[in-house]
Formats: structure tokens, C-alpha cells, sequence
């Protein structure tokens, strides 16, 4: 859900400091390259800060994807706090839905940036593919939520399964380059909330 071409929340009125900037860089960078295909001088660069700045504010590669977690997890609670404001628990799950499908064009082109991070990082067993984990746990435990709000006492199964159509197709719009795969499965997903309600 999260964006990789979004930059760190920050104010409105105030520039991104270097660390924000290389947060940044380096959300985006891992999405489009991955974590192992992304120097930090690919990250200095992209962030524009000198690669010698970068030890300042992250000692190793393995710092600075900590921090993209963390501000990914940061931003994905934003996002779900908004879709709060909406009037209904099917109203959030749709909206929901929707957000996922306006990414379209950039799953298609690099894949969902969550699922391509927790996916590359689950490889390892050094305590960074746990954190990447907490991402899906953060929606799953917000669709809970929702399924619940609805009267559904398999709420959880129901979160599962909607994070689940989502990367499956997230996966597929990717490798085949279609965007329009994602498009059809919103609408079955709306229809599918729909008749849950």
C-alpha cells in the first residue's frame, strides 16, 4: 500500500533533511532494484547527499532498511487512519481496494513495494525480515478490524484472504506487465466485500 515514489511525511513547508532524503532514496531504490541490487552510493545519489554522509546517519545497508521499515510501517498507519474517515467498515475495505488499485501502473512496473521488500528480506534470518513481516501484520490486523465491524466472525480469515488477492494479483500485474489484471480484480473484490456485508 505503501508508495515508494512518496517521500518521508514530513511538513508541508519544511525541505527533507538528509536523513529523510536518504529514507527516501532508499525506499525507492530497493522497490525498483531490491535491497541486494542497491548500493549506498546508489542511495547518496538518488538522495543527493555525498556517499561519505550516509555513515553519519546509518552505519550499514542493513541500518538504513531498518529505517525504510520503520518509515514504511509509519506510513502505511497514516494511510489506514485515513481510510478510518470513512462512514462504514465496507466503506474503508473499499477504499481500501481502490488505494491498491490506483498503484497499478507502478506494480506493473516494479511490483507492490511490500511485498517485493518483505519477499527479498524473507530470505535472510537476521531480524529484518521479522520486522518487514510487521507490515502485512499492520494490515491484516486493520482488515481484521474492518471484517469485524461487518459482523463476520471470521474476520481474520476474511483479512487473509483480501491480502492475499491482493499480492497474488500484485504478483501477477507485475510479471506480466498488465495493469489492467489489477483493475479487474478490484472490481471482483469490491463485488466480494460487497456481498459479505
Amino acid at each position: 500500500m505503501t508508495d515508494s515514489n512518496a517521500t518521508a511525511p514530513t511538513d508541508a513547508h519544511r525541505p527533507l533533511n538528509k536523513r529523510q532524503r536518504l529514507v527516501a532514496a532508499g525506499t525507492r531504490m530497493f522497490h525498483q532494484q531490491g535491497v541486494e541490487g542497491t548500493t549506498l552510493a546508489d542511495i547518496a545519489g538518488e538522495a543527493d547527499v555525498p556517499l561519505g554522509n550516509i555513515y553519519y546517519y546509518f552505519k550499514t545497508k542493513d541500518d538504513l532498511v531498518e529505517a525504510v521499515i520503520d518509515a514504511a510501517e509509519r506510513e502505511l498507519r497514516i494511510q489506514l487512519a485515513a481510510l478510518d474517515g470513512h462512514r462504514s467498515p465496507k466503506a474503508r475495505l473499499k477504499a481500501l481496494v481502490h488505494s491498491l488499485t490506483d498503484q497499478r501502473e507502478m506494480v506493473a512496473q516494479y511490483g507492490c513495494p511490500m511485498g517485493s521488500l518483505c519477499s527479498e528480506l524473507d530470505k535472510r534470518s537476521d531480524g529484518l525480515d521479522r520486522a518487514a513481516a510487521k507490515l502485512f501484520s499492520v494490515i491484516l490486523d486493520w482488515a481484521e478490524l474492518q471484517f469485524r465491524g461487518m459482523g463476520r466472525k471470521d474476520a481474520r480469515d476474511l483479512a487473509v484472504a483480501l491480502l492475499a488477492a491482493y499480492q497474488g494479483i500484485s504478483l501477477l500485474t507485475n510479471t506480466l506487465r498488465d495493469p489492467e489484471l489489477m483493475v479487474r480484480e478490484g472490481r471482483r473484490l469490491d463485488r466480494w466485500i460487497d456481498s459479505l456485508a
